[in-house]
């Protein structure tokens, strides 16, 4: 049995048992970082650590907490919380209590936050702030079995129900520590009686249409997840992770399992608006994103480039070109040779281009950075291969809720930009004949909850998981995702088009687009609606003096547009005709969460958007002969 076989086969029923190995092996090494405000002068650069030891303390209150509250095994405790250190310590309390965690957005609105606690029979609601607790207070009456909310901010805390139903999460840390006074081995215990089948986590899918899915995922899934994670040695002790994620998504909540068992350093900060920041002073070598943040930086750093004036954006622009040249060169040399290496000249401009460009860049991450992984939708190649060949190096990974996240990723030093590497440990994966990957293996999920037609629709009785994605798989199990199954076009000329691969390529060509959807189904051509980063077009339009003030006015203007045409006609010239843009309309605000846009881990929700501007899509077709 070889060492990774012997680390699948032998994992404990739960990370709640792994959570309490960790503990006992390493009680005093720094489990995580946070930030704590300047004014509390508590801990370098305002963040305080925790030891594995200190935060078993808090875990093991909460986890007593909860059942002292009378939460049992497989009850449900939802947390809505942005991502802290608290909302790492509740789940864990929630898992040692034998119970289950259901997750909730924070930016998920009343109505579909009442559905969500109703449809999960959530016990307790543990939230972040008064926000939070005000969702569930003004749907207490639709919520019968929600029996207490706890609310992590004691200023947010106010019992004003007079009844007990609201209490900090301090006070359930005290009714812990007094109920393991009573019972000492009560933690214990629990985590004793875990099996590996029981529930251990609903996440809700942010469905595009209707309501949304709650995925169950077992105890053993994120047991899997952890040990697969250790034996691919990605990681090991001595990294530092800079976890801002959102917990509340899968791909968040798989690092924290990783983070256990191989028992590195994470520092966490869920405040988006201060990644920037946070880099330098964190210095991590390790970090998760989704491809929207290498797509900002990349957008970032050529209009910084373009603001110091023309010379220095040719710099950047034939850096740019060195750079994906290089990693093109490393990555294809180390796939036939086994040896990455370059030809001389164009090693000579790289060295060149690393003084000038690239060591600002990997400086700007905190200068430490090994790997970073990147998930939940494409990363567009170009960008991919461009931070590669400055030393960032960007894993790709792929997994959906229904397989716990972390289903493949690609291996250290010998990955490939443009594929999500292979499988992990443990899962196997077929293609169907249509192309669709299919998944079985520990990690994939029991089913929807409370939903057998929809569970009957994608997980066949032999365990079969359909991912309802497209892709190919290379002979040495290399996975390229092709695009969403239910989002391949088909012209009205019989064209089969992936709109993901033309988005992921303008994105590389377009400095100054957010966010572009592909439109062209049942069409005789390809058409776009484009948003524009508002920072990168508002700093151009400066520039260039236009005299519109607003967002919306700029990129109303000739001028912008006559911008956007040349990338397009940039893009169109590596295109295949019936993929090439024929119109595009340039929306007059970016597309994001709060208006319904993007998912939470900002993915793009096509159908919202194609309705929201269905006028604008109808415009670039009126008139238009169909083939």
């Amino acid at each position: 049995m070889t060492d990774t076989q012997t680390l699948l086969e032998t994992r404990p029923p739960s990370v709640a048992t792994l959570f309490l190995e960790r503990v006992a092996a390493t009680p005093d090494a720094e489990a995580y970082r946070y930030p704590v405000p300047p004014e509390s002068g508590q801990g370098p650069d305002g963040w305080k650590s925790l030891t594995w030891a200190h935060a078993a303390e808090r875990v093991n209150a909460i986890a007593a907490g909860l059942m002292d509250l009378g939460v049992r095994a497989e009850e449900r405790v939802a947390i809505a919380a942005n991502t802290s250190v608290d909302w790492i310590l509740a789940d864990l309390g929630v898992l040692c209590a034998g119970a289950a965690t259901t997750t909730v957005y924070p930016s998920t609105n009343a109505d579909e936050t009442a559905f969500i606690l109703a449809d999960s029979g959530s016990r307790v609601l543990i939230a972040e702030d008064a926000g939070q607790l005000a969702k569930a207070r003004a749907r207490r009456a639709e919520l019968p079995e929600l029996a207490h909310v706890v609310v992590m901010d004691p200023a947010g805390a106010a019992d004003t129900d007079g009844d007990g139903w609201v209490l900090s999460l301090e006070q359930l840390e005290k009714r812990g520590a007094a109920y393991l006074e009573a019972h000492p081995a009560a933690v214990t215990d629990a985590v004793a009686r875990i099996t590996k089948d029981q529930l251990a986590t609903l996440i809700y899918t942010s469905g595009t249409t209707g309501r949304p899915k709650g995925v169950r995922l077992p105890h053993d899934a994120w047991a899997y997840m952890a040990r697969a994670i250790e034996s691919i040695g990605l990681l090991d002790e001595n990294d530092v992770q800079y976890l801002w994620l959102p917990l509340a998504h899968v791909f968040g909540k798989v690092l924290t399992a990783g983070h256990i068992t191989v028992g590195h350093v994470t520092a966490v900060d869920g405040r988006v608006d201060k990644i920037i920041e946070n880099l330098p002073v964190v210095r991590p070598t390790y970090m998760a994103a989704v491809p929207r943040i290498f797509e900002k930086v990349y957008n970032g750093v050529a209009a910084k480039a373009r603001a110091g004036g023309n010379a220095k954006y040719k710099i950047f622009q034939w850096a740019a070109q060195v750079s994906r040249d290089y990693a093109k060169a490393t990555q294809n040399s180390l796939r036939l040779t086994g040896v990455a290496t370059a030809p001389a000249g164009l090693r000579a401009k790289h060295a060149v281009a690393d003084k000038l460009v690239y060591a600002k860049l990997r400086e700007a991450f905190g200068g430490q950075l090994r790997a970073c992984v990147s998930g939940s939708a494409a990363l567009a190649p170009e960008i991919g291969y461009f931070f590669s060949g400055a030393g960032i190096h960007i894993l790709e990974g792929y997994g959906l809720t229904e397989s716990s996240a972390a289903s493949f990723v690609n291996p250290g030093d010998s990955y490939r930009t443009g594929t999500v590497g292979k499988a992990l440990p443990g899962l196997e994966v077929r293609i169907a004949e249509d192309g669709e990957i299919l998944m079985r293996g520990p990690g994939i999920m029991q089913g929807y909850h409370g939903l057998p037609e929809k569970t009957a629709e994608v997980l066949e009785p032999d365990g079969w998981f359909h991912t309802g994605d497209i892709g190919e798989l290379s002979p040495d199990g290399f996975l390229k995702i092709t695009d969403r199954k239910k989002d391949l076009i088909k012209t009205s000329g019989g064209k089969y088009i992936a709109p993901a691969e033309v988005e992921g390529q303008f994105k590389a060509v377009c400095p100054f687009v957010s966010n572009v959807l592909v439109v062209g189904g049942g069409r005789n051509f390809c058409t776009a609606l484009l948003a524009l980063d508002e920072p990168t077009i508002m700093a151009w339009a400066q520039e260039n003096e236009l005299r519109a003030g607003s967002y919306a006015e700029v990129v109303a203007t000739d001028e912008v547009r006559a911008l956007i045409q040349g990338h397009v006609d940039e893009l169109n010239e590596g295109l295949q005709r019936w993929q090439q843009i024929r119109q595009f309309r340039l929306l007059p605000r970016d597309l994001d969460v709060e208006h319904g846009d993007l998912t939470p881990s900002l993915k793009l929700k096509r159908p919202v958007v194609e309705r929201e501007f269905a006028s604008l899509i109808e415009d670039m077709y009126a008139g238009s002969r169909e083939a």
